[in-house]
């Protein structure tokens, strides 16, 4: 997004009063953000309501885009959006994906494992050991901390992946201009140095209730996983852990003991399944195992999609489609009576026409079988070929 675009952005991410669905939808509907601004009221109203509109127009006149960028660029706060390069990549896949980021510091590159640590504001001398020890330790490590930058096991963790020679991440229920909780500035200004500070909030958004729901979702969608330290039964942590599950990441928790209410949640979560930490350096090597994991995954669900555009009988283009077309027609005939449940010559030759006869068909199977098209899995048995 050039800079022109970036202004426009920066005067439609300001908009309060409409969602992430209806900012996408603008901006696909006119071309841009650039396109959303000069579209107009009667436009607007394809997407949005009539008090949207109405609410748009007003704002617009009071709001001046380029004036108003230069002021966030001056306090050092970049503006990112779903578009952008930058953009976070873990966020992007997430269910109603935020459609701008405002950013303070520097995003971490994309390879670099990433861990929310989550818990109690009002946590015990237990807990703030145990985020002590997992921040420090996954700091060490390389492994970005993610949290919100709250009183208690969030800023802890936070604190602690710093003095690890780490990086961290503090995700905001407000502007990230507008430190919250205020007793948290050192970190803020830690933050911005060996991490950054983001929201989805535009400048001057103060730090209210309803803010903070969309805000964890945000926590857990940029980690690969979730730790929970300490949380109550009916704790809004266990909010970000339903959001976390929601978007695929996994879910772990620090255990406790059963008389201690602050643990009553993680326990909980435990009897629910849960990943159970039992200690900073084995959580780390399950972690980078969960990684390979993920990455295999992605590798295996590329190659079916592949397979299946391949096999497809509508796509002439593939390289496997090439490969067939380029066979003899008795090849070609007999491959194409195959497919991936192993059978004989002879019930392959059901298929095929009489000038067909057992001898010809084994001949034309392990010819293709050398072409590396089909695999003999038993004696006498042949199918496609799948990898």
């Amino acid at each position: 997004m050039g800079e022109r675009e970036k202004i426009y952005a920066c005067w439609l991410c300001n908009f309060p009063n409409a969602g992430n669905a209806q900012l996408h939808r603008l901006t696909e509907a006119f071309g841009g953000p650039e396109g959303v601004y000069y579209a107009g009221k009667e436009q607007w109203g394809q997407i949005l309501t009539q008090n949207q509109v109405n609410s748009l127009s007003v704002y617009t006149e009071e709001w001046p885009p380029e004036a108003k960028y230069r002021e966030m660029q001056e306090e050092g706060i970049e503006l990112l959006t779903i578009s952008d390069r930058d953009y976070p990549e873990r966020l992007r896949v997430i269910p109603d994906a935020p459609y701008g980021l405002f950013v303070r510091g520097k995003l971490p590159a994309e390879d670099i494992p990433a861990v929310a640590v989550i818990g109690a504001r009002e946590c015990s001398e237990y807990g703030k050991y145990v985020a002590r020890e997992l921040g420090n330790a996954l700091g060490h490590h390389g492994v970005v901390v993610v949290s919100g930058m709250a009183k208690g096991i969030d800023g802890i963790s936070q604190e602690a992946a710093l003095e690890g020679g780490g990086i961290s991440l503090g995700v905001l229920g407000s502007g990230v201009d507008v430190c919250y909780p205020a007793r948290n500035r050192e970190l803020y200004g830690r933050l911005m140095k060996a991490g950054a500070v983001l929201s989805a909030y535009p400048n001057g958004t103060p730090a209210l209730p309803k803010n903070f729901p969309p805000r964890n979702r945000i926590v857990s969608g940029l980690a690969d996983a979730v730790v929970v330290v300490e949380a109550r039964v009916r704790s809004g942590t266990l909010i970000t852990v339903d959001m976390a599950l929601e978007q695929g990441r996994e879910v772990y928790v620090v255990p406790g003991r059963v008389t201690d209410r602050l643990s009553d949640g993680c326990n909980g979560l435990i009897k629910q399944g849960a990943g159970v930490v039992l200690s900073p350096e084995s959580f780390y090597e399950e972690l980078l195992q969960l990684r390979e994991n993920k990455k295999e995954d992605r590798i295996r669900l590329k190659r079916r999609r592949r397979l299946a555009e391949e096999v497809s009988g509508d796509r002439e283009n593939t390289p496997l489609a090439k490969r067939v077309q380029g066979l003899s027609e008795d090849l070609r005939a007999v491959y194409q009576a195959l497919d991936f449940s192993p059978r004989t010559a002879g019930e392959i030759g059901q298929t095929l026409s009489e000038q067909y006869d057992d001898r010809a068909i084994i001949s034309c199977l392990m010819r293709l079988c050398m072409e590396e098209l089909a695999v003999q899995v038993s004696p006498g048995h042949f199918c496609r070929r799948g990898d």
